[in-house]
């Protein structure tokens, strides 16, 4: 139908862990999508309670060995990749053994060490980025879910504006309840701005980084809103309709025929907008 490339990038993947509304949420999506013709990869970070031998990843020697420096440190970087049956599509994951650990672990390291969220946070996104621009791999949309993708727009329109793939790819930000308790670490703005942030870009962060707060960030930065469930807070979704970029309502649950229908639309049309845009421009 198109050859249009979709990249997920996801908090939580069925079946490389339990099955929860988000986990679901992060492979039916994907799978329904790729049906209707995309090209379609995801990645998910690759938490200690992910079975690699069950699942059948393995380390792509390529993409890995790469640093990533935050807060003065450098994390070396480690991908794994897996084929989920029966679409064949792929996962890709994001390792490294300060940030996730390893075989045996049974709570996510987002709930076993929250200190590290904010570290975990961005090892993780700038990660996805710098594999996919190994890839060569130009998504048309990078779509993110969950709260630990929250910086991928931020990363994506401010440190890689000038990348002649990514620069053109549309970013859309999906709101969900999954949450986190408390706030992150009190360095966070001061870390990002190491990263090579300014203060205009934090802006929304004021000195609050808690869940509400790492949301609204992450629609700041994107260019479209999604709505994945009714409970997501009224002030989120009302900060989502005032940002004047377009926001998909809730719009059913997922693995259903129409929800699917209505995220391929959403793309379509954000799309269509973005061109119609161009050509005004011109």
């Amino acid at each position: 139908m198109n050859h249009q490339k979709i990249l997920y990038i996801s908090q939580e993947i069925n079946p490389y862990l339990p099955s929860t509304p988000m986990s679901l949420f992060g492979r039916n999506l994907p799978q329904d999508i790729q049906s209707h013709g995309y090209e379609v990869r995801t990645f998910m970070p690759k938490y200690g309670s992910i079975n690699e031998r069950r699942n059948q990843l393995h380390e792509v020697i390529r993409l890995s060995g790469m640093n990533i420096s935050i807060d003065d440190n450098d994390h070396p970087l480690i991908i794994k990749v897996a084929t989920l049956q029966p679409t064949r599509m792929q996962v890709y994951f994001i390792d490294n053994d300060d940030y996730f650990e390893g075989p045996g672990t049974k709570v996510l390291e987002t709930e076993s060490s929250p200190e590290d969220n904010d570290e975990r946070s961005m090892f993780f996104v700038r990660g996805v980025i710098e594999t996919v621009r190994k890839l060569r791999w130009d998504p048309t949309v990078i779509h993110c879910t969950g709260w630990i993708t929250a910086l991928a727009p931020l990363y994506i329109r401010h440190l890689y504006q000038d990348d002649p793939g990514l620069s053109r790819s549309l970013v859309v930000y999906s709101l969900r309840p999954e949450s986190f308790e408390g706030k992150l670490d009190a360095r966070f703005a001061e870390k990002l701005k190491m990263a090579g942030f300014t203060d205009e870009c934090l802006q929304s962060l004021g000195g609050d980084f808690d869940w509400m707060t790492l949301n609204k960030l992450g629609i700041d930065h994107s260019d479209a809103i999604v709505v994945t469930t009714p409970d997501i807070p009224a002030g989120l979704v009302e900060y989502a309709r005032q940002s004047g970029k377009p926001v998909l309502e809730y719009p059913g649950p997922d693995g259903e025929e129409a929800t699917t229908a209505a995220y391929h639309d959403f793309y379509q049309s954000i799309l269509s907008q973005k061109e119609n845009d161009s050509k005004s421009s011109d």
